[in-house]
């Protein structure tokens, strides 16, 4: 195994092509690293039985981003939780309702992407410099802390979901530190590389042998990991499932709209949805195209944050801000379509790279290529799902760390003693981290209620008004230059006059005196 470090601090190059069988372990830790949110978002929605869809959607998002950055770019794409309100409106509208508002959100990045194409970069560098981008990616890593604590302390068995357990908590520890010293010693390189994976095992080893104990004791509180999803597979109503326990397709996006629409009998039907309709598709447009403008921002951060890692520049040089929205928004797309939901950049996946070393970008090509397998092969999808909220917790508590302390290294060098940035970056750690929403009502009933609202979350928040605060401050300091010049002229002209005057007086004495003599 290659070990040598490049002048970037990296192990692997984006370019570098591991062997095989590490290929192999490398791309199955993106996977687990990004397994957890990408799986959750259609939980949330409640659309549990399209978790296979969202990994086929992943996948497949993931390889098409790759193709429009020309595999410069390594990062996998996963459901994004920024969209998570405009999906609960789409939902009223079905299938069909989640692929128009994922479409529309695509072509905002396509759109822009276009503009950045012709325009250039400079403006976006502008709106968004290190003092606004710096604080906006400490805040996504800071504002998943609470996800993270809250898995780490919760068992998946069915009798204590959603409780503290402190059995749990020891379980996310083990992960935890499992993966701190594999990333940390320097005898053995092969567990610098694949530290979630080891960290992942042992939580799951620490998890089962309580699960085990607590079976045999009859102790519902031991139990932390809930094998039924296992067991469910395989058998229903006391029957062998079949042959679809072993292999069977995601009922993604595209399959279920064109059942919507044919009004044949689904089999994951959503419940209460309506046929879509132009109001409808207004009601969709209103609820995602506001919230892709703000995702290209967060889209913006994550790259600078992944070109600090691996020691390129990805807005300005390979492969480019307008290619790396085009993969964003047509793999957003594409993700939906063959998935269940829009995709964006990961920032778990940019912590895998930066605390692995390994930014091999044929690292994230497998993960994609394994994602998609994985979604048909129900036996490995059912264990994945095993896995316990407390043992991903552990590594999110590494995870997120990362990209909050990512976020701080890019405005480490910026003067806080000035206020004009001390403000900004205050204004947007603390509505960051505070869960400071704008919630936008766009239907409102007879009566005056306000019905439905769009609700731009913290982060974006956060970041909004963090631009807004910037454009302020530097209009103030621009106005107070132009201000401090134009006080500073008259002197200077005083001070070049007064010896002209002086000159010319001595001067029309002068004829003056030649007459007296």
């Amino acid at each position: 195994m290659e070990d040598t470090v490049k002048k970037n601090g990296l192990v692997y190059d984006v370019e570098d092509k591991p062997k095989t069988s590490l290929l192999l372990i490398f791309a199955l830790q993106q996977v687990l690293a990004i397994m957890a949110a990408t799986i959750a978002v259609p939980a949330i929605i409640g659309l549990p039985t399209q978790i296979p869809a969202a990994l086929l959607g992943a996948g497949i998002g993931t390889i098409v981003y790759l193709l429009f950055t020309k595999f410069k770019s390594p990062v996998f794409l996963g459901s994004s939780f920024a969209f998570l309100n405009s999906l609960f409106v789409a939902l009223a509208y079905g299938y069909c309702g989640i692929i128009i508002g994922s479409i529309l959100a695509g072509l905002v990045y396509v759109i822009i992407a276009i503009v950045i194409h012709f325009a250039g970069t400079a403006w976006v560098n502008k709106l968004l410099p290190p003092v606004v981008i710096g604080p906006t990616v400490a805040i996504i890593g800071l504002s998943l802390a609470g996800n993270a604590m809250g898995d780490i302390v919760k068992a998946n068995a069915d009798a204590i979901n959603g409780g503290y357990n402190l059995v749990a908590f020891l379980c996310g520890l083990v992960t935890f530190f499992t993966v701190v010293i594999c990333s940390c010693q320097k005898k053995t390189k092969m567990f610098n590389l694949i530290p979630f994976v080891l960290g992942i095992a042992a939580g799951y080893v620490c998890a089962m042998i309580f699960t085990f104990i607590g079976i045999a004791a009859n102790l519902d509180y031991l139990k932390i990991i809930d094998f039924s999803p296992i067991l469910n597979n395989f058998v229903s109503g006391g029957e062998f499932v079949g042959f679809t326990a072993i292999l069977n397709y995601p009922d993604f996006a595209l399959i279920e709209a064109i059942q919507e629409l044919g009004g044949f009998a689904q089999a994951n039907p959503i419940a209460g949805a309506s046929a879509i309709s132009w109001s409808g598709v207004l009601e969709v447009a209103i609820a995602f195209v506001p919230v892709a403008f703000v995702v290209f921002a967060e889209h913006i951060a994550d790259h600078k944050n992944l070109g600090s890692v691996i020691g390129r520049d990805l807005i300005n040089d390979e492969p480019g801000l307008s290619r790396t929205l085009l993969g964003d928004g047509v793999g957003s797309i594409a993700g939906t379509v063959f998935g269940i939901c829009p995709n964006t950049t990961y920032g778990e996946s940019v912590g895998c790279v930066a605390i692995t070393k390994n930014a091999s970008i044929r690292s994230i090509f497998v993960a994609a290529l394994m994602c998609i397998v994985l979604s048909f092969l129900r036996p490995v999808m059912v264990v994945l799902e095993t896995i316990p909220s407390c043992v991903m917790g552990g590594v999110c508590l590494t995870l997120y760390g990362f990209i909050a302390v990512s976020g701080l290294k890019m405005f480490k060098d910026l003067d806080l003693n000035q206020n004009k940035n001390l403000f900004v970056v205050s204004a947007i750690l603390i509505a960051g981290i505070g869960g400071l929403t704008v919630q936008i009502p766009y239907a409102v009933a007879n009566s005056g209620a306000v019905e439905k609202t769009i609700t731009v979350t913290a982060v974006a928040t956060a970041l909004i008004l963090g631009i807004v605060t910037n454009l302020i401050v530097n209009l103030i300091d621009k106005k107070n230059s132009e201000g401090a010049k134009a006080e500073a002229a008259p002197s200077g002209v005083d001070d070049e006059e007064e010896p002209f005057e002086e000159d010319g007086a001595s001067e029309s004495l002068e004829p003056e005196e030649e007459a007296e003599e």
